[in-house]
């Protein structure tokens, strides 16, 4: 794994986990997208967050946004404290909601090589 891929995946995962984070203490509920600012913000944020971490590190795009709400995931187990038997359920509509995200990363790097100079 080259450097700028831990980078990437430590920026995706702690942007993830950070807005979870903030939206649960923000809002006082137990999970984020139980508040509507999470839907309205946060969930906005995270896709644009993957579509420029897909822009920066445009190799496989598609990592960033999926790293990005895993990290939302391991949040709310964390703010939770159980993993309880639902967690299936639970990450796979974090993978569901990171379709969106998925494909702004990759359109993100398609601009991106676009635009930049060509190597030789």
């Amino acid at each position: 794994m080259r450097k700028s891929d831990t980078l990437a995946y430590c920026i995706a995962i702690a942007t993830g986990m950070a807005l979870w984070f903030i939206t649960t203490s923000s809002s006082g509920k137990l999970e984020a997208w139980d508040d509507a600012n999470y839907w309205s913000a946060a969930y906005p944020i995270a896709i644009v967050c993957s579509g420029l971490l897909g822009y920066l590190f445009n190799d496989r795009p598609w990592r960033w946004a999926l790293a990005l709400f895993v990290g939302q995931f391991l949040a709310m187990t964390i703010r939770n404290g159980e993993l309880g038997n639902l967690w299936p359920l639970g990450l796979l509509l974090f993978i569901v909601m990171s379709l969106p995200g998925v494909v702004i990363a990759k359109l993100a790097a398609w601009i991106h090589g676009r635009i930049s100079p060509q190597e030789p």
